[in-house]
Parts: structure tokens; C-alpha cells; sequence
């Protein structure tokens, strides 16, 4: 009586499933805005499988993935793979993912037919990522594969066995120690020789040459790879290593094959290891020229992506201050690309007045992504206040009104908690504002805070409600050589204007017909003959207050942060060029950055609705930037201030402006009388 056939049953091979850690998410967001921006070049990155019997056959990524070699870690195999990153959903979801997946695929065969594999098996495994990210809601869509051909099919022989079936403790023992003596590229696909009880694990390359044809005896051999699999079937990386075995070896085919997936307990030992018989049909199909598999189905067990939404699980606050900056880093990608977005972050800001103005700049400061703001301001806000003035609420209204600097850095934090942001509450001196003994200290300590903020920022913006209120921060942040951005209002106009900084030799100067040295440009009191004096003085409510269109501080206020940026983005910075004309004409290179040309001044009209961009060269008698009003200060410091402070005409005086008065008064009167004596 014959014995009774044995039923053999195609292989089935345990697929991997995907993990993808938080923090691989990161690092993609990261190169994506700061490396690879609108750029869809593949890149090449590493996974990892375990091959501990209680985890599975689940293949990681993290952050880690993106380092140029692999971080080695116990009982896990890293394998190269490929990421592919579109920009767009609609790319994601139009590309050919079967012709996809077979150009990857005859690559790898390219390399089994090269039969590089044997030298290092581990280039046998390869896995490919397609993903879209999306940046705005931090949605990250995603698609892994792990490339193989859809043939050869096998067959097992009967159900796997435990290795303890066919090897002893003492095998076992001298399997786990020289398995793990193994190079880590050695350790995917390996032979284990087994003759009597001597057990000897042996590379690929002792076994397979890459050129001979002869046959190979596997009779006391055991082909072995490091096996994820959790259950009776092997895992997938046995599939790859079948399919290059029969492509070396077509004499394999019709024979019987013993593979071991390498299993190890927490331990470390491998005595979880399961024992594969496998068949090998006589007519084989060859893998060349077939399809290749291994799209990872999703969490509904169909062929599809996966979608990681990581705005919730991302900090909140990393994630405000990521996403602050996407519009500047899209600007740098599509249209600017030599943007410097580290000079802005670096920059400190100096806001001398948080009223409408202020507010409006420190907003548009904020989008352009600067993240150092401290506000000057003495008021309280008022209940006529938030409607205007962009960072107030009516909270800030009650109980007599919270300071308007503390305030306004308060609610700039609530709008993006990374910036550094402050206020000083201080009343700055004016001229013609005399100062009383009950003053003078109070005086001097408001002069000193002053002084040491602008000397301790880069950039000073003067938005403040007087004439007079200027002068002073004009004066001190010229004698520090400070970048002055200057922004007035009236009722329907507005005035937005740079200051020039002196060079280190102000007298080497050269006069031009076409534009005005940065160095040379004249500052907001250059075009005035007389000192400031009191405009509050005798004032109503009307006239107290800046009365403005409400339209007129936004404008305002986004042209005067506009001028600093150009100015920060060009070559010359603070002596970048003024031209005198500013046409729609191609403008020389010389005379403009990045941004473009950047004027003096802006002045506009909204009753009219018109620009002009007046430019202007320093007054050698300027009440406020002159040498002869620097030097003083230098030569006189604090007693020098208290004199302008008490005398509206002191600084015409030393500047010789009261001179200049007398003299075209004396020029009305001499042409008045001379015309009076050819009528008679």
C-alpha cells in the first residue's frame, strides 16, 4: 500500500505594516521647507524591521531616517530605502503607481542579475515611500511599497517547524552567538552549515560565487534570513531571496529547499526560529519580465494611502511658529530665492509708540517674521482704542486701562508665543517741553532707559504722535549709527520715510545726478528751518488727538516695515541708494536689492489717491542728525538735552538756523524795499 500523498500549499508570505513615528514627520517638514522646498527629487532614506518574535512584522521609520547611515540599534535591521515627495495632492494621486512601482522594481533586478546581493545580501531589500505633505494643516499623506517580483511561486512542504525540533540547545547557543558576530549587512540572508553537530554560519559569498556555474550542494545546508514574522509563515523578506536564488540557480528549480527565519526571544535567542520546507516546481516561471507587488494596503485592508494628521499631536506652539513662517518661505521658493530669512529673525525691533501705528507694525513685523519687538509707550488704553489699534481688546479697556506697551507685547505673545517681546513704559522728553526740578530726575532716568534701548536694538521705529517726540530718539539713534524708519500720519496722508547713517568718513562725500548715498539721505527733521517746540500746548480734544482716516496708519505702517526689509535684504544695507526718480522703466542692478529699489521717502495722498517718493540729502544744519548737534551731545550729554528741553530756540541757535531765519528775512525786506522805491 502506498504512502499518502502530501498536500503542499503555496507559500504565503507576511507582509510588512508600516510605522511611521511623529518624529520622521518633523524632520520631512523640516527638509522640506528649509532644503528641498518646491524640489521633488527623491531622496534616500532608511527603515528598520525587528526580528523579536513579540513585535511583528512592522517596518519603522522616524527622524532618524534621514541621517546619511543608518542608527544601529539591538535586534533591528535597517534597510535603504527611497522617498518620494510631491508637492501637490493631485500629483500624489495622478501617478501611475504600478508603472511606479515596476521601475523600482527593474532596478532591483538589475542588481540581482549583477548579483550583487551575494556580496551584500542586504541590497536584496528595498522599500519606497510616496507621500504628500501638506504644510498648512499639517496632513501628511503617505503610500509605502516593498518592491517584489510577483514570481516565482513555491510551495511548502508541510507546516513550519521549530528550529528546537531539528538543532539541540548547544546548536542553538552556537547559532544565536555567531548570528550575532555577523556584519549587520550579513545579517538579512546568510547560510547555516550544519554537519553532525557542528553548526557553522557562513556568508552568501562562501557559498554562491558570482561567476561559477557549477552546481551548489545544500544538502547539509540551511539558507537563512532574518525573518519579522510573528506567525507559522515566513516574512517577506524570503520572497526577494527566493527569487534571486532561482535566478543564479535555475537548477534549483524541481528541488527542495531548507530555510530558516532567524527569530530571537527578548533574550536574544534564536530558539523562536521557525524551519521552512520548501519545494521549488519543476516549470518556474522566471521573475524577469513579470509585475512586481508590494503596495502595503491601508487601515481598511484595501490598496491605498494612509493619511498621518499630526496637527494635533504636533506642540502647538512649534507648530505657530512653524507655520508663521510658510508664506515667507513659499515667497523664497517660487519668487525670491535668495530671501534671507535669518536676518529678520535676528534683527530687534524698537517700536517707539504702541498706538495705531505701532500696532499695525508690529503685526506686519510678525508676518515677515521678525521675532524681537519691544514697544515704548507712557499711555493707558483707552476704550476708543481696539477698534484702531490692532493688538488691544476690550479688556485692556477696563480698570483704568492696562499700559499700552505691556499690553501690546502681551497680546503679540498670544498671537505667536515664540517672539521676544517687551514694553517700556516711559515718557520720552521733548524739545520745548521744559523740565521743572520736580522733573529732572524723573527726566534722566526716562533719557537713560531710552538711551540703553536703542543702543540694544538694530532697527528703531519712530511712530509717535508729535513732531517734538521724535527728535530725541532721531538724535540718540544717530549717534549710535541705528537704522531709523520714520512714519507719520495726517488726516488723509501719511509720510514714511529711512533715515540716512552716517559712513565713517562724513566728509568724503560725492554729490550725483541720479540717486543719494545711503549715508547721505537726510532724516525726518532735515527739511525744517525751525526747531520743534510744544504742539500739544492750547490744544482741544480734535487737535490733541491723531485724527486720521483709518485706512491711513495700515498703509502707513505696512510701508514702513516693507522699506526694512528691502533695506535689510540688500547687499548695502544701510547705505543702499536712494534714486531720485523711481520709474516703471528697467532700473540699473546697482540701484536696487533683491526687492527692488528702495526709496527715501513715501509720501501719500489719500484724497487723491497718489504716491510720491521724494528723495532728500542731509541739512548740514539739521536740528536733530547734523555733526554740530552729535557733537554736542557727545561733548555735553544730559545738560545738553535739559537745554534743548527748556529753550524752543536753543537748537536753532547752535545750529545757526536762527541766523539763517534773520537772513532771508533781511533778503523779504531789502527786495520789498527796492520794488517799493522803482514804483514811486
Amino acid at each position: 500500500m502506498s504512502a499518502p500523498e502530501t498536500k503542499e500549499d503555496i507559500i504565503q508570505y507576511v507582509p510588512f505594516t508600516s510605522f511611521v513615528h511623529p518624529s520622521f514627520w518633523h524632520s520631512l517638514t523640516d527638509l522640506k521647507l528649509n532644503v528641498d522646498k518646491l524640489n521633488e527629487t527623491t531622496k534616500q532614506i532608511y527603515g528598520r524591521f525587528s526580528y523579536r518574535n513579540d513585535i511583528g512584522a512592522v517596518f519603522e521609520v522616524d527622524g532618524t531616517s534621514f541621517n546619511k547611515e543608518p542608527e544601529a540599534e539591538l535586534q533591528y535591521i535597517s534597510i535603504m530605502g527611497t522617498l518620494m515627495n510631491k508637492n501637490t495632492i493631485d500629483d500624489f494621486k495622478s501617478i501611475d503607481k504600478a508603472m511606479l512601482l515596476n521601475s523600482v522594481g527593474e532596478m532591483i533586478w538589475a542588481n540581482i542579475k549583477r548579483r550583487n546581493w551575494i556580496n551584500n545580501p542586504s541590497s536584496l531589500l528595498n522599500f519606497f515611500i510616496l507621500s504628500f505633505a501638506d504644510l498648512k494643516k499639517f496632513h501628511y499623506y503617505y503610500w509605502f511599497a516593498f518592491p517584489s517580483p510577483s514570481q516565482p511561486t513555491v510551495c511548502l512542504k508541510e507546516r513550519s517547524k521549530s528550529i528546537s525540533t531539528q538543532f539541540n540547545e548547544k546548536q542553538l547557543a552556537e547559532l544565536s552567538k555567531s548570528y550575532q558576530l555577523l556584519d549587520q549587512n550579513q545579517k538579512t540572508f546568510f547560510v547555516i552549515d550544519k554537519r553532525n553537530d557542528v553548526i557553522r554560519v557562513e556568508t552568501l559569498s562562501t557559498v554562491f560565487d558570482k561567476t561559477d556555474k557549477s552546481n551548489i550542494d545544500l544538502s547539509n545546508k540551511y539558507l537563512a534570513f532574518t525573518d519579522p514574522s510573528d506567525n507559522e509563515n515566513p516574512g517577506w523578506p524570503l520572497r526577494l531571496f527566493l527569487a534571486a536564488l532561482l535566478e543564479y540557480r535555475s537548477t534549483l528549480c524541481g528541488t527542495e529547499l531548507k530555510v530558516i527565519g532567524i527569530r530571537c526571544s527578548k533574550d536574544g535567542g534564536v530558539d523562536c526560529s521557525h524551519i521552512f520546507n520548501i519545494t521549488v516546481p519543476e516549470n518556474v516561471q522566471s521573475s524577469e519580465n513579470v509585475g512586481w507587488v508590494g503596495w502595503e494596503r491601508n487601515d481598511r485592508g484595501n490598496f491605498g494611502p494612509k493619511l498621518a494628521n499630526m496637527s494635533a499631536s504636533m506642540d502647538p506652539i512649534k507648530l505657530a511658529d512653524t507655520s508663521s513662517d510658510l508664506n515667507i518661505k513659499l515667497m523664497q521658493w517660487r519668487l525670491v530665492p535668495d530671501l534671507n530669512m535669518q536676518v529678520m529673525k535676528d534683527t530687534k525691533c524698537l517700536l517707539l509708540g504702541a498706538g495705531t501705528l505701532g500696532c499695525h507694525v508690529a503685526r506686519d513685523l510678525l508676518a515677515w517674521g521678525f521675532r524681537h519687538i519691544t514697544f515704548v509707550d507712557n499711555g493707558k488704553v483707552s476704550y476708543s482704542n481696539p477698534t484702531r489699534q490692532v493688538l488691544f481688546n476690550f479688556q485692556d479697556c477696563l480698570n483704568g486701562g492696562k499700559r499700552k506697551a505691556e499690553a501690546a507685547a502681551e497680546n503679540l505673545k498670544l498671537i505667536l508665543p515664540t517672539v521676544q517681546s517687551e514694553g517700556l513704559d516711559l515718557h520720552i522728553p521733548m524739545p520745548g517741553h521744559p523740565v521743572g526740578e520736580s522733573l529732572k530726575e524723573e527726566t534722566i532716568n526716562n533719557i537713560h532707559q531710552l538711551t540703553e534701548a536703542i543702543a540694544s536694538h538694530d532697527v528703531i521705529f519712530l511712530l509717535l504722535d508729535t513732531r517734538e517726540a521724535r527728535w530725541l530718539p532721531t538724535l540718540i539713534a544717530a549717534h549710535y549709527g541705528k537704522i531709523v524708519i520714520n512714519a507719520a500720519l495726517g488726516f488723509d496722508s501719511y509720510l514714511v520715510m529711512r533715515h540716512g547713517v552716517r559712513c565713517a568718513n562724513p566728509e568724503n562725500t560725492t554729490i550725483h545726478s541720479t540717486y543719494v548715498p545711503g549715508d547721505q539721505l537726510g532724516c525726518y527733521f532735515c527739511n525744517d528751518v525751525t526747531a520743534p517746540g510744544n504742539s500739544q500746548k492750547d490744544r482741544t480734544l480734535d487737535q490733541q488727538c491723531t485724527v486720521t482716516r483709518p485706512g491711513v496708519a495700515a498703509i502707513a505702517g505696512a510701508l514702513a516695515v516693507e522699506i526694512l526689509v528691502a533695506l535689510l535684504q540688500h547687499t548695502l544695507r544701510v547705505q543702499a541708494p536712494a534714486l531720485y526718480y523711481i520709474s516703471e522703466e528697467e532700473i540699473d542692478p546697482q540701484f536696487q536689492g533683491i526687492l527692488g529699489p528702495i526709496p527715501h521717502s513715501i509720501r501719500g495722498f489719500l484724497h487723491s489717491y497718489q504716491t510720491v517718493v521724494p528723495t532728500c540729502t542731509k541739512f548740514k544744519q539739521c536740528i536733530a542728525c547734523s555733526d554740530v548737534v552729535i557733537d554736542k551731545y557727545r561733548a555735553e550729554g544730559i545738560e545738553f538735552l535739559l537745554n534743548v528741553f527748556n529753550s524752543g530756540t536753543y537748537l536753532e541757535e547752535i545750529t545757526g538756523l536762527s541766523e539763517l531765519q534773520l537772513t532771508a528775512e533781511m533778503t523779504d525786506i531789502l527786495t520789498f524795499s527796492d520794488e517799493d522805491q522803482e514804483s514811486t
